[in-house]
């Protein structure tokens, strides 16, 4: 379904906003907000609403979702003031308010199998209490993709930067992959930020996904935690994948005069 109103559409099918026909990039959960608020737009849509059917109930900050709501206004031409389009109801939530038309989605040409592919999104929660989230797509036998800074499991499977390396390796195998913590869809808010941890998080993604051995592929940060993962189970990693790697960071090398120097970066 296209919907129209002031100078944008939002067409549900193919997950595009438009403004003036000038394609406007939004995060997965920018997008799905604006359509909720469309859905609803003959009501007040509350906050707890929002967080149930965009955020599917988990733990949302109100810093995490006022973002979001600024995302949607500045993404449509609306702002705070004005509220042309998404006006706010004083301690009661929201209510999409523009004249709205709705048109059926012009037919579209037969997605390769590539695009049919699906993702599905999963969590696990660590010892220490921090739930990661991981996806899987594909079939084949299973290759492992160590999470890194920054991921988002949505936004990277639909972005075009990441996506067609992703879908690619998916389109050959069991494609696992994870948010790091402290990003993307896993918790943010957590007690650790160490090596040790990050390690943690691969085992016990690893320990829900359940594949027995499968090649290691990590990239740049994610190098670290693939390498010291692989040292400590050699046994599960079949080919350890490495790219803009490093085993340790610039901080633990021992090379002060590199940690001091201008012109390093």
């Amino acid at each position: 379904m296209i919907f129209r109103f002031a100078d944008c559409s939002l067409d549900t099918d193919r997950r595009e906003l438009k403004r003036d026909e000038d394609l406007i990039a939004v995060e997965p959960q920018v997008f799905d907000l604006l359509a909720y608020l469309i859905d609803n737009r003959d009501r007040v849509v509350s906050k707890d609403d929002l967080i149930a059917n965009v955020w599917g109930g988990r733990i949302v900050s109100e810093s995490t979702l006022a973002s979001r709501i600024n995302a949607a206004r500045k993404a449509i031409g609306d702002n705070g003031e004005d509220q042309r389009v998404i006006r706010t109801i004083a301690r009661r939530g929201l209510r999409f308010v523009a004249t709205l038309t709705e048109n059926a989605a012009e037919p579209q040409a037969a997605p390769s199998a590539m695009n049919e592919m699906r993702q599905q999104v999963h969590f696990c929660t660590v010892p220490d209490g921090a739930r990661i989230a991981y996806a899987e797509v594909g079939a084949g036998p299973p290759l492992v993709k160590t999470g890194h800074w920054l991921t988002h499991l949505e936004y990277d499977w639909e972005s075009p930067v990441w996506s067609p390396f992703l879908r690619r390796i998916a389109s050959q195998h069991r494609l696992i992959r994870y948010d790091k913590r402290g990003n993307g869809l896993s918790d943010w808010d957590v007690p650790d930020l160490s090596l040790e941890a990050f390690v943690g998080d691969l085992e016990s993604v690893v320990a829900a996904a359940a594949p027995e051995r499968f090649p290691l592929l990590g990239m740049s940060q994610g190098a670290a935690i693939s390498i010291a993962y692989a040292v400590k189970h050699p046994e599960r990693v079949t080919h350890l994948i490495l790219y803009g790697a490093f085993a340790r960071g610039m901080r633990k090398r021992g090379n002060p005069k590199m940690i001091n120097s201008p012109t390093h970066c």
